[in-house]
């Protein structure tokens, strides 16, 4: 008699596969079915496609960052707390983070995010008609730096360094008389990427530009 898996044994599988090599285009319902020993007619009775799998997945990823996560400190600190969160996240799943923005999530953990980013800001005593917009401009911010991150992280290292040698063809190649500021920083300067560290800076600059009426 063929197995019946569990919502959450799928879901446990389909973050285990995601985390492993390749491409996020390689994921399907067929090749998650086979990681678990079943056909995708045991998947279908949970999921009714690929993309309602995705956004699934993408839920539970945020639920098990948001596990530990309690409102506490300055209004700045929980916005700092939640990008963060969301970047440690997927980092550990390039092959879905490339492709955040097209799967927002559909459920609780989804929820969860959003209300706390939202108490954030009204926290911080920004203009009750501002919020959504402040809300957007945080979420567009992390959500296209993580994809963009992600998108570098899953093409493989091969790929990365053609990338790179062909930046410093640009750069260091540069003739200083048309390009003098080009020339002058060509050896500090690095393709388009962002690390963790990076991502957290650009957010802070983005929060410094919050109409906050509270300390942060």
């Amino acid at each position: 008699m063929r197995q019946r898996w569990s919502r959450q044994t799928i879901l446990d599988a389909a973050v285990e596969l995601l985390s492993g090599s390749g491409q996020d285009d390689d994921f399907s319902m067929r090749k998650l079915a086979a990681e678990l020993g079943t056909d995708s007619s045991s998947l279908y009775r949970h999921f009714r496609n690929r993309t309602e799998l995705m956004l699934a997945i993408v839920d539970h990823v945020l639920v098990q960052a948001m596990s530990d996560y309690r409102r506490e400190g300055s209004w700045r600190a929980r916005l700092v707390d939640l990008t963060m969160r969301s970047w440690d996240a997927y980092a550990a799943l390039p092959q879905l983070a490339k492709d955040a923005s097209h799967y927002p999530g559909s459920g609780p953990g989804s929820q969860l995010v959003i209300e706390e980013t939202l108490q954030a800001l009204s926290d911080a005593g920004v203009p009750e008609d501002l919020i959504p917009e402040w809300y957007h401009r945080l979420v567009t911010l992390s959500v296209s730096l993580i994809s963009a991150h992600a998108a570098g992280q899953a093409s493989g290292p091969a790929e990365r360094q053609r990338r790179l040698e062909s930046f410093r063809v640009i750069t260091l190649g540069a003739d200083p008389a048309d390009f003098p500021a080009l020339a002058r920083y060509s050896r500090r300067i690095e393709p388009v990427g962002f690390g963790r560290e990076s991502f957290l800076a650009t957010v802070e600059l983005l929060l410094d530009a919050v109409p906050a009426r509270q300390g942060t």
